[in-house]
């Protein structure tokens, strides 16, 4: 796989390096959705075909009677069979989506890994390179999934490739990027449009930045946000609509945000903006609590069985 970007010229008196136009390789960005569209859609589509051809032209179109149709038991079956075969061949075009596109991403990963930094646009480099080939090629396996009938198998596309991690309980809505370096939290929720961007461009030909966005639980986003790359938002961080982080910024969590860049919102604020009571609020300070106390049980048993595993291999 050749680099992608040509040796910056190095000419000028004025010492500045100057900035290299990318030299988008669009043989290979075709080439690998081609091959996860053809072939996810292949087996389910032998299958679905077999089934019509073999099973529901013959035992149920070709019967010229209609009663014959729904009082015939197999005639009955291929009719009633269908949308099930429909929706078996749909998951597993789902599932070879994100075994195809696990294979490609686990093989550019081999040859140059991920890892958070800043990558140069204007140097020859096998890490912008293959950046730009992941960045697509996981946009139809993300779209795929996130625009189907079956939304909440998005969690174990991400988690399946390998691209983020996506914990139990949590919900993605439908955004921009949120596809990769990004670590949600237990019973998390992205609104609709808000972006967990791990990646953003500086400039037109700048360098990436690239650095993983965390979440911790009880996470939730309102709709239209914004995260910046290396940012963290701790337990119970409650982000308001159009409220929006910049670069590496920290939530403490346990509070709610606002704004751009966003920041705390005092309890007057979010009872007038919520058009809530105060009743409302300690109802949800009492969720919080008794959310922190299911999380300390859980980590406590964790903790026990791991004990329990260790002494049984000791002995």
């Amino acid at each position: 796989m050749s680099d992608e970007i040509e040796p910056p010229d190095m000419s000028d008196s004025d010492g500045e390096v100057a900035k290299e136009k990318i030299k988008l390789q669009f043989h290979w960005y075709m080439s690998i959705f081609l091959v996860i569209y053809y072939c996810s859609y292949l087996i389910p589509g032998i299958v679905f075909m077999e089934y019509v051809l073999l099973v529901f032209i013959p035992l149920f179109l070709r019967v010229d009677n209609l009663f014959v149709v729904f009082t015939n038991l197999d005639s009955l079956l291929a009719f009633l069979a269908l949308p099930l075969v429909l929706i078996v061949s749909y998951l597993i075009h789902l599932f070879l989506v994100g075994l195809i596109s696990r294979i490609i991403w686990r093989y550019t990963e081999k040859i140059s890994p991920s890892k958070d930094g800043i990558i140069p646009r204007n140097i020859p480099s096998k890490t912008a390179n293959l950046y730009h080939i992941r960045s697509f090629m996981i946009k139809y396996g993300k779209n795929a999934f996130m625009k189907g009938i079956f939304p909440w198998l998005a969690n174990w596309f991400f988690n399946f490739v390998g691209t983020s991690v996506i914990k139990k309980g949590s919900t993605l809505e439908e955004s921009v990027v949120t596809d990769r370096n990004v670590n949600v939290g237990r019973n998390c929720y992205i609104g609709v449009n808000s972006a967990l961007s791990s990646h953003f461009v500086e400039g037109v030909f700048g360098n990436i930045v690239y650095f993983e966005i965390k979440l911790g639980e009880n996470v939730t986003l309102g709709g239209f946000n914004n995260i910046a790359p290396g940012c963290e938002l701790r337990d119970n961080s409650y982000l308001l609509p159009m409220a929006a982080a910049t670069k590496h910024n920290l939530l403490k969590g346990n509070n709610y945000y606002f704004g751009m860049p966003l920041r705390r919102i005092f309890k007057k604020k979010i009872m007038d903006y919520l058009k809530i009571s105060e009743d409302n609020l300690v109802q949800a300070e009492d969720l919080r609590v008794k959310q922190e106390n299911a999380k300390l049980e859980r980590i406590k048993k964790e903790a026990k069985k791991n004990e329990k595993k260790n002494i049984i291999i000791m002995e």
